[in-house]
Parts: C-alpha cells; sequence; structure tokens
C-alpha cells in the first residue's frame, strides 16, 4: 500500500506541474533559457557507453527503475548472506579464502560497482557460483576445482560481479512488483523466512534475486567480459570456461548446479561474446592467463576435498574399542581403522602331560 500511494502521489505531482505549465504559459517562456542551459551542460557532459570499456566506472550500468535504495540493497544482501553462512559450510583455510578474494577484488576495482564486496568460498563440489545483491558474491570450491586457468575463474566472477555492479537482482525484483502490486504485503513485506535456506549445495534464495531473464544475461556477460579485459585477463578464458561447462552437461546431465544452470551458457551466448571480444576490446601485447597461486589453491582444494571422501565420517566420533581375543571377529583400534582378531591370542587350556609322556 505504502508504495502504491508513493506511485500515486508521483503521478499527481506529475500532473499538477503539467497543469501549472499549462496555465502560465509566461513562466513557460521564461523557462527556456534555463532548459536551453541544461541541454548545453548535457552536450558538454562526457558520453558514456556501455560497451566501451574505457568508460568503466564513470558510467551508470545500474539504470532502470527500482524501488531499493542502495543502502536497503545491502542490507537485504547481507541478511541473505548471513542465512548462507548459517546452513553452508565456508572454506575458513586462510590461503585459499585470501587469494579467491584477492582475484575478485582486483576485478571490483575494474568494475562499475559502486558497493563493497564481500567474497567467500563454499565448501562444496557442485559447479556454482551465484551473487547477491548488495555486494555479496559466493563461489563453490567445485568451481574452482572445474577451472584449468586462473583467468576462465576470473572470468565467471567478473559475470557475477556485473549482476551486483548492473544491479540486476533488486531491478528483477522491482520488475516483479510492478507487474503484481497485489503480492507486495504477502511476499515482500513479511519477510524472507518463508523462502529456507537448505543445506550447503543446495542453497535456496528468493527467486528474484538469481534468476536472471536472457537480456540481464547477456548484460552480465557483456560487462563481465569487459571487467576480466581490463583487469588484464584474457578475455578468451571466459568463453573456454563456458564451453567446457556445455561439455560436461552433455556428457553427464546434472553436473551444474540448479541455480547456476538456470541459464546456461547457450551457443547464442558464446557467440555474442565472441563477437564482443572481436569488435569491443582492443588486442593487448599480452594477457594473465593463470599464476603458481592459483595452482596451488587448487591443490589445497583438491587436497581437502580427498580427506573428505577417505573419511566421510566425524573423527571425533565415540568408538568401542575392544581387547583381542573376546570373541568377536574384528576389533578398532584408536584410529578407527578395524583389525581382524589373531586366533592365536585367545586364551586356550592345556592338559598336563602324563607319567608316559614325562618319564623324568
Amino acid at each position: 500500500m505504502k508504495i502504491l500511494s508513493t506511485l500515486a502521489l508521483s503521478l499527481g505531482l506529475a500532473i499538477a506541474q503539467e497543469d501549472t505549465e499549462t496555465k502560465d504559459p509566461k513562466a513557460k517562456a521564461g523557462a527556456k533559457p534555463a532548459e536551453k542551459e541544461k541541454k548545453e551542460e548535457k552536450v558538454e557532459k562526457k558520453k558514456t557507453s556501455k560497451k566501451n570499456p574505457d568508460d568503466i566506472g564513470e558510467r551508470d550500468v545500474s539504470k532502470g527503475v527500482n524501488f531499493y535504495s542502495l543502502e536497503k540493497e545491502i542490507a537485504l544482501g547481507k541478511g541473505l548472506a548471513q542465512d548462507i553462512e548459517r546452513s553452508a559450510k565456508v572454506v575458513d583455510d586462510p590461503v585459499v579464502a585470501e587469494y579467491v578474494n584477492r582475484v575478485g577484488q582486483n576485478l571490483v576495482r575494474n568494475s562499475d560497482a559502486k558497493v563493497p564486496f564481500t567474497i567467500k568460498v563454499i565448501d562444496s563440489e557442485e559447479i556454482n557460483a551465484f551473487a547477491l545483491p548488495g555486494g555479496f558474491f559466493f563461489i563453490n570450491s567445485g568451481l574452482i576445482l572445474a577451472a584449468d586457468t586462473e583467468a576462465e575463474l576470473a572470468g565467471v566472477m567478473g559475470h557475477e560481479i556485473a549482476h551486483i555492479a548492473a544491479r540486476h537482482g533488486t531491478r528483477g525484483a522491482t520488475r516483479g512488483q510492478i507487474a503484481n502490486l497485489a503480492t507486495i504485503p504477502l511476499i515482500f513485506m513479511g519477510g524472507w523466512a518463508g523462502f529456507g535456506i537448505r543445506q550447503a549445495a543446495q542453497v535456496a534464495i528468493p527467486v528474484g534475486f538469481l534468476y536472471f531473464g536472457r537480456g540481464f544475461e547477456r548484460e552480465a556477460d557483456l560487462l563481465g567480459l569487459q571487467y576480466l579485459y581490463k583487469a588484464g585477463y584474457d578475455p578468451g578464458a571466459f568463453i573456454d570456461f563456458f564451453e567446457k561447462l556445455q561439455s560436461k552437461e552433455k556428457r553427464k546431465p546434472g553436473t551444474l548446479a540448479k541455480v547456476f544452470s538456470s541459464h546456461p551458457p547457450t551457443d547464442d551466448r558464446v557467440t555474442t561474446a565472441q563477437k564482443n571480444i572481436q569488435e569491443l576490446l582492443k588486442e593487448k601485447p599480452e594477457y594473465v592467463v593463470t599464476t603458481s597461486e592459483f595452482q596451488d589453491v587448487k591443490a589445497r582444494l583438491s587436497a581437502m576435498h580427498n580427506r573428505r571422501k577417505l573419511d566421510p565420517q566425524d573423527p571425533n566420533r565415540p568408538r568401542l574399542r575392544r581387547k583381542p581375543g573376546d570373541g568377536t571377529s574384528t576389533v578398532e583400534d584408536e584410529d578407527g581403522k578395524k583389525t581382524k582378531t589373531d586366533e592365536d591370542e585367545r586364551p586356550t587350556l592345556k592338559r598336563r602331560p602324563t607319567e608316559k609322556e614325562n618319564p623324568n
């Protein structure tokens, strides 16, 4: 109701202004010089384009109707991020966390983002990454392991950072509100508890903030490529990684997480990305492809996943220890390993030798 009142008030003010201008032609005539000055100012102002990487940071890529202020968007994203961290396992390895955050923050500095970023790694083998409104960004360890180079990892991160810079989450939610204003009190004023947050790899988030339409996905591809390029990476790595995901999904359907595969890298998107690289990005003499740090982080994550596979149970769980020879077929030592009992260790009765057997 509050939003409806606001819209009505805005409409009323606009109508009143039009009436005033109509009733007072002198005032309208007197306003011409001022209007002319405004037009001259617009001409002097530098024109920027979403298709020009040289304009990154000086352009507004988040234009569009949005019911959320930037402050409310940050608060909303923070709340959703806290829900995720309560139900997902965040990688606390300082080497991994610092490296991924550093790569991400470098891309943020070379983007159009207007909010600070919080970037964390989720301990999950699913190939997935997702950005929440207000600068909160999560990437699964499985996606890092699926990338062959740092540039491929940066390509995915650049795409997700573009969603946040262009405020796709709240702009999409706003479109939903405009399309069905009657649902506002039920959905958007009733809190987010009803949507639920599932465990680690199956985190559920309000649909309006993650499932972007084709237009938003194309825009994120365009902007993400530019951020990748400006940060010094090979933009071709973006295409390499998404083609790899396509191939994996075709060989083994279900490889991609549900959230990440809601808008898969279609042939059309790959073709468009290739065209944008050729037409919009000037070729550089050299690009960053990968680093030794990336390989070290992959090795650490791989070791972490392997340890979990070898010992899926809690190492601190209570164990029942049995002494050898208690009639059981197996025993469990302190390390949790099961060993066979030695039949010779069981107590046996020996009969005493007779005089014939022992003449002495």
